[in-house]
């Protein structure tokens, strides 16, 4: 059941591997289920997606935002992400550190337009 988990993990990894938030929560639960096997059966749930648990913070960050921002500290994150894969516990993974920052492109604009933002048009 483990090999199935991380094989369903890598999977879905593979199809997206232009998507970092993918790849980085990924890495998190091929640690998470190979630390705690008995999170396996939870991941290979058919319902269940790495996709998805990002839309899970999606909905918890939309209930926060103040104009178009929001922010999830990445403890938090991945809290999210256990509990939509119903996985209790404290983690023994460990969260993707500083020291090892995993590069995240920008969000491409899909209205065309430039934003632009100066110190001084804050002041």
């Amino acid at each position: 059941m483990l090999q199935k988990a991380i094989e369903k993990l890598r999977s879905e990894m593979d199809r997206n591997k232009n998507n970092s938030y993918i790849q980085v929560v990924g890495q998190y639960l091929i640690k998470r289920v190979e630390s705690n096997p008995s999170s396996a059966e939870k991941i290979l749930a058919s319902d269940k997606s790495i996709e998805k648990s990002l839309d899970a913070i999606r909905k918890v960050a939309e209930k926060r935002k103040v104009g178009n921002c929001a922010v999830i500290a990445p403890d938090e994150g991945f809290a999210i992400i256990m509990d939509y894969f119903g996985i209790s516990g404290a983690s023994t993974a460990q969260l993707p550190s500083a020291g090892n920052p995993v590069p995240v492109e920008p969000p491409q604009s899909t209205s065309g337009e430039e934003f632009d933002l100066r110190l001084e048009d804050l002041l």
